[in-house]
């Protein structure tokens, strides 16, 4: 499809500068951009390419000022990061769906299957699971029985989902995930340890997108539960009874551990520990390995093990490097007090 500038500025909002009648057929960016592309400018560290780039129409924020003229049209917009992202989301609506059940998945009998849906080569619907309208189940992925899932979902290849489990409307599951293994729950005894048996299930309600090879476990009574809006990165683990409040986001290689609760629009960056038991608040901003061994209240910005406010943190980490230094100071200095001791003994003071 292709579209002009000004159909796209009138669609988000935007303002042109330059030929209005530019068109754009494909995304690029901005160090990439080709004649027929758009592309965008949000990052100031990637402002030198707008001169450069061969993108026929740039997205740009309000308040950027050019110091250079510009071959590419221009759409200026209050946030262009926003923007491209709702272009992004209409280019993909506007692709085609695959529909249709291939005759080499297996459907048991006793399976509801909704109206517009895809079901992929060698994908396996188990006994009286419920699929909800226009989801998509792409080969290999596993639906096992008594798992209900509401319209609108994307269940992609080698996705497992256990036994019982509920997805809500316009939930998304990447590659290689799993919802609803078993939670690591084991009694010590004098031989080993005895499995405690997982008897829940995994809720995750609507407009939920979890990345490739995340796990959320089944909770050991009850559900655990991934609320609204929630965003997982790939190789997240979500361990038995967690709670993950709305809108909250985590990076990849996050764990946590079971029986906490996360509150409301929570974000997490890339390999964070959460312990087991606890409770994080909502609005918590964790940066990258942060580990986090207690309760946190909330609306707050943590980074480092145990978690601190990242001025006290950057110091602290600051302080460390020079500690090889400090401990030679201390040593030499030690040894300058015992010399000094050896002084007034010898001239017999006490």
């Amino acid at each position: 499809m292709e579209f002009t500038a000004k159909q796209i500025a009138d669609f988000i909002g935007g303002k042109v500068e330059g030929d209005e009648n530019a068109k754009i057929h494909t995304f690029a960016k901005i160090e990439e951009g080709e004649t027929g592309a758009i592309s965008f400018l949000s990052n100031p560290k990637y402002t030198h390419y707008i001169y450069d780039t061969k993108a026929s129409v740039v997205l740009i924020n309000d308040d950027v000022e050019l110091t250079q003229p510009v071959r590419a049209t221009l759409i200026r917009v209050k946030n262009a990061y926003e923007c491209v992202a709702k272009l992004l989301q209409l280019y993909e609506a506007s692709l085609p769906k695959k529909t249709g059940i291939s005759p080499m998945a297996f459907i048991a009998e006793s399976a509801k299957i909704g109206e517009g849906c895809y079901i992929g080569a060698f994908a396996y619907i188990g006994e009286n699971v419920e699929i909800g309208d226009n989801t998509q189940i792409h080969p290999h992925a596993v639906i096992e029985d008594k798992v209900k899932t509401g319209s609108g979902c994307k269940i992609y290849p080698n996705v497992t989902v256990y036994e019982g489990c509920r997805l809500g409307n316009n939930v998304t599951i990447h590659a290689g995930s799993v919802i609803g293994a078993d939670g690591f729950g084991f009694a010590p005894n004098a031989e080993g340890y005895d499995k405690i048996p997982q008897i829940g299930i995994v809720t995750i309600e609507d407009n939920v997108e979890i990345g490739a090879n995340t796990c959320v476990d089944r909770s050991t009574m009850g559900s655990t539960v991934i609320h609204k809006g929630v965003k997982l990165d790939n190789l997240v683990q979500i361990a038995h009874n967690v709670e993950v409040g709305e809108n909250t986001v985590m990076s990849a290689q996050v764990g946590v551990a079971g029986s906490t609760k996360i509150g409301k629009w929570c974000m997490f960056g890339g390999q964070v520990g959460i312990s087991g038991h606890i409770s994080i608040g909502d609005k918590t901003f964790l940066g990258a390995q942060s580990g986090v061994p207690g309760n946190i209240k909330g609306d707050t910005t943590l980074i480092g093990t145990p978690p601190m406010e990242p001025k006290a943190y950057f110091k602290t980490i600051a302080l460390s490097r020079k500690l090889p230094e400090i401990y030679k100071q201390l040593n030499d200095l030690k040894k300058q007090v015992e010399e000094l001791k050896k002084t007034d003994n010898n001239n017999g003071n006490v």
